[in-house]
């Protein structure tokens, strides 16, 4: 995926981000990103750092808010050997392994105020000090910042260092919203769509209805939960073309459930989508003899993960949601217990599958 994937598309702002990343990838001030969560932050910093001289250093990227307070300067700057109790042997920081690279500090406006004093002087000085060290470190990196947060409110507030502030923000960048671009939905869809199509089959596509609603779409996790709805869509129904009104409404965002209910309203869907079996199913039933003709059925239905109708009915969504459980329990067992691997066999974002073993309250490692 290339660095800049998130800001493809013909809207004023993505192509304004384009043209600022070429501008500023050759600077070496400190760059301060803004903008809501989901819009592609990270991946601006890393677009700098690629394009700049520095793409053979390192890009070191660390988010502020999820390393815990007493670890945080050990984590930025390191320690020496003895240093306090657990440290055995030197370790280097974040900083000093981005030496002649791009740090990148996400979340900025979580730091502590010490640590705001500490990260100062080190952009002053273009030095650190090692936890334990009895001399200063020289680092050459360039910083690049990013939050979410409004820091000249923080700073109003005394949660945020104004000195600190107007260091970093040299160069300011803005991530737009994605409601504010609709006009790159599509494009942002069918390139998703082709990098999430499972071993290499046809990417999916949107029949113009489906397409409307989404750039209608208000996209409250903007660029990352249009990449896991695409991610979903690409498992449970490759290479097909998708029809608002014949996807399960529990796999759809809140927003476009209510597009769904007036578009149902209007008229069913003319056509079913078949939910993609998964390879446990399609490994069976090439090791099974040749069906004999009163077969036939229940083997389409075994093909797409469902027992045939009984003549009382079923609940559709609880269904799903047990094939959907049973996979993941399967594939847990196979990574025995690993999220990361268990992700890659499904094909799905980390974050994803976390989600989804939290809510079928399921084991992992």
């Amino acid at each position: 995926m290339k660095s800049t994937a998130n800001f493809i598309g013909k809207s004023e702002s993505a192509q304004t981000l384009r043209r600022l990343i070429t501008t500023m990838a050759n600077s070496n001030a400190t760059v301060l990103i803004t903008g809501e969560s989901g819009t592609g932050k990270e991946l601006l910093a890393r677009a700098l750092h690629d394009q700049s001289p520095r793409i053979a250093g390192n890009f070191v990227p660390l988010n502020c808010a999820a390393i815990p307070k007493d670890l945080l300067e050990s984590e930025l700057f390191g320690h020496r050997k003895g240093a306090f109790t657990g440290a055995v042997a030197d370790r280097i920081g974040r900083f000093e392994f981005a030496h002649g690279g791009t740090i990148f500090l996400d979340e900025i406006g979580d730091l502590s105020l010490d640590m705001q004093v500490k990260l100062l002087r080190v952009l002053q000085e273009r030095t650190i000090d090692p936890i334990g060290s009895t001399r200063a470190v020289k680092v050459d990196v360039r910083v690049i910042a990013a939050t979410h947060r409004d820091l000249e409110a923080e700073i109003i507030s005394g949660r945020f260092r104004e000195d600190l502030y107007y260091r970093l923000n040299v160069l300011p960048m803005v991530t737009p919203p994605l409601r504010e671009r609709p006009e790159d939905v599509a494009e942002l869809l069918s390139h998703y769509a082709r990098i999430y199509a499972p071993n290499e089959a046809r990417p999916i596509t949107f029949k113009p209805d489906f397409l409307t609603a989404l750039e209608a779409y208000h996209w409250p996790g903007n660029v990352r939960e249009l990449c896991n709805v695409v991610d979903r869509f690409s498992t449970l129904y490759t290479s097909q073309e998708l029809d608002l009104r014949a996807i399960p409404a529990n796999l759809l965002p809140k927003g476009l459930v209510l597009m769904q209910a007036e578009m149902l309203a209007k008229g069913p869907a003319p056509t079913t989508l078949q939910m993609t079996p998964p390879p446990e199913v399609l490994l069976e039933l090439q090791n099974q003899p040749e069906p004999e003709e009163n077969e036939i059925e229940t083997i389409i239905m075994l093909a797409q993960g469902m027992p045939q109708l009984p003549p009382e009915g079923m609940s559709l969504k609880d269904r799903l949601a047990e094939i959907e459980k049973n996979i993941i329990e399967q594939a847990l067992e196979r990574a025995q217990g690993n999220v990361s691997r268990t992700a890659k066999l499904l094909n799905l974002q980390r974050t994803t599958l976390i989600e989804k073993i939290n809510k079928y309250e399921l084991r992992s490692a």
